[in-house]
Parts: structure tokens; C-alpha cells; sequence
């Protein structure tokens, strides 16, 4: 009987390393379970409240948490053949919300130009028929702002042809001494799929401008990344009256002081309201979609405009 006395103490040790060794599988199984939904969220639409950010309050927001359109007392369409000599034509049928997100399509469909003019030297009226269709939506004289930190979620497709943007335009003056910011833009660059960010100005040059862009060649997020391009990702503007500053996933892409932004007249038009724009443009930057698996796809899974909170005095 003495040997079992013996083993007493064994015992209990056994037994506290077996407790361990059970807890801290358990934690461990917990923290994989919240890594992996914290990663899968990625994959998905982001079914949460706004954030809260010190120091400043939600001033407006879209979740396009609804079926159908977008929400026609904010958002306005752009109609046809409109800028850059892009081959899409622009309608209302693309843009359509569900399953949480913003979804427009680029679409390859024929039909007659409506506008076609043999006659025209107008590039917009000289096409005889429409080969692609997507849209192009902004808040134009329905919301505009004066400062503040601008959040989009959203996943672009990034396959030859598609041109999708979140930027921002100036609604006093015409281009661009109305002052552009492009929160996102993807393209290719001399044939290398890239991601842009950019600030745009006047100049003494009618319709020229004076860019401070900043550009990342996609190849740089998916190598650290392989499956980059099939999650959902941040693009932010934190704008007040000193800079603008242009961010993808909280990681800083341009840097522009608005001392710098002035245009010809020497008025600055970042010290005066923007709207907002969300486009997929096809072809032209983007490059030829002739042999690309169509819808192309870019969605919007949320906008979010905070502004500097104001203090009860």
C-alpha cells in the first residue's frame, strides 16, 4: 500500500498538467475561431454598426442595406457616353443593391446609340452602337461636404478592362479648378494593374490639371496577399483644411498639404464642398475587355462620412 501513498503527488500533477493543458486548447480554439471570423469577414459584407471615432460624429452614411435601387434622394445617375473616351455606356440598370452591398455591373450588350449622329464630330455621338453597358452614381446636389473622413468598403474586380473609382469632384467651377480627389482608383499603368490615389487642381491651362498621385502597382498587396483581390477593402479620405490624406486598409497611400492646391486664380478648391462619385468605367485606362469573362463587378458594401464633432459651448 506505501507505493500508492507514493504516487499521491503524481497524481495531482498529472491531473493539474492534463487542466492546463485542456484550458489552454480551449483558448487557443477560441482565438483561432475569432482569427478566423475576423478573416472571413473579409470575404463579406460587414453587417455591423458604424464605427465610433473620437472626436468625431457620423454626419451621413449609406449600408445600401435595402433590395433594389440605390436610394434616389441621394444618389443621381449619369446617362450615355460621358467622359474619357471609355467604351461603357452609362445606365441606371447597372447599379442595383442586395445582400448588403452596392453592386454594379459592366456588361457586354449591343444595342443602337440613341444619340448616334453620323455627322458628329463628337466621339460620344460618332459610335453607332453601344457595346458595353455599367453605371456611373454620385451625390450631386443631394449631399456635399466640407471636410472630414470619408470610409468606403468595397471590392473591385480587377480584370483587364475594369476601371471602378471612389472619388470626389468640387461643386463650384468647372474641371478641374473644381478640384478632383480619387479616393481608389484601379487601371492599368503601361500594361501593370494598378491602384491609385490621387489630388487633382487647376492650372493656367484650360482642362489641365495638376496631379500629386500616388500609384501601387496591385502586384504589391497580392503578394503579400494572394487573395487580395477577392476581399472587401477600406479605401479612407481624412481631409480638413491643412491636407488631404488618402489611405487603403488604414495605411497611408498620399500625403497632399493643401498648400499646394492652388489653381491659376489662386483660389483653392479643396477649401470648398465635394459629392462623391462611385463608377465602373470598361476599356480606355482600364484596357481591352474584348476577351474578358463579363459582368465585371464592383461593389459597395458601405459610405461613411464622419465630420469633426462640434462642442456644446
Amino acid at each position: 500500500m506505501k507505493p500508492h501513498l507514493k504516487s499521491k503527488p503524481f497524481n495531482f500533477l498529472l491531473v493539474g498538467i492534463v487542466l492546463f493543458l485542456s484550458a489552454s486548447q480551449m483558448l487557443l480554439g477560441q482565438k483561432v475561431a475569432s482569427n478566423s471570423k475576423r478573416i472571413a469577414d473579409q470575404y463579406l459584407p460587414d453587417a455591423g454598426k458604424p464605427k465610433q471615432i473620437k472626436g468625431m460624429q457620423l454626419v451621413w452614411n449609406d449600408e445600401f442595406n435595402i433590395d433594389g435601387k440605390p436610394d434616389s434622394s441621394v444618389w443621381r445617375h449619369e446617362k450615355g457616353f460621358v467622359r474619357n473616351q471609355e467604351i461603357q455606356w452609362y445606365q441606371a440598370e447597372n447599379a442595383n443593391c442586395s445582400n448588403g452591398v452596392l453592386l454594379i455591373e459592366g456588361r457586354r450588350e449591343q444595342f443602337s446609340n440613341p444619340n448616334y449622329d453620323s455627322t458628329s464630330r463628337s466621339w460620344k455621338n460618332s459610335r453607332k452602337m453601344v457595346q458595353y453597358t455599367s453605371s456611373s452614381i454620385n451625390t450631386r446636389g443631394t449631399k456635399q461636404w466640407l471636410y472630414g473622413r470619408f470610409e468606403i468598403r468595397a471590392r473591385i474586380d480587377t480584370s483587364k478592362g475594369s476601371w471602378p473609382a471612389i472619388w470626389a469632384l468640387g461643386t463650384a467651377g468647372s474641371w478641374p479648378s473644381n478640384g478632383e480627389v480619387d479616393l481608389m482608383e484601379f487601371y492599368r499603368v503601361n500594361s501593370v494593374p494598378t491602384v491609385l490615389a490621387n489630388v487633382a487642381w487647376g492650372t493656367s491651362q484650360r482642362s489641365v490639371a495638376k496631379w500629386d498621385g500616388e500609384k501601387r502597382p496591385l502586384s504589391r498587396f497580392t503578394s503579400v496577399d494572394p487573395e487580395w483581390v477577392k476581399k472587401f477593402h477600406v479605401w479612407r479620405m481624412d481631409w480638413d483644411k491643412d491636407s488631404i490624406n488618402l489611405y487603403l486598409d488604414d495605411v497611408l497611400l498620399n500625403n497632399c498639404p493643401l498648400t499646394q492646391t492652388i489653381n491659376a486664380d489662386s483660389s483653392n478648391p479643396f477649401t470648398k464642398p465635394q459629392y462623391l462619385l462611385l463608377n465602373l468605367a470598361l476599356g480606355s485606362n482600364g484596357g481591352d475587355p474584348d476577351k474578358t469573362a463579363f459582368p465585371i463587378k464592383f461593389e459597395v458594401d458601405y459610405v461613411r462620412v464622419y465630420q469633426e464633432a462640434q462642442t456644446e459651448k
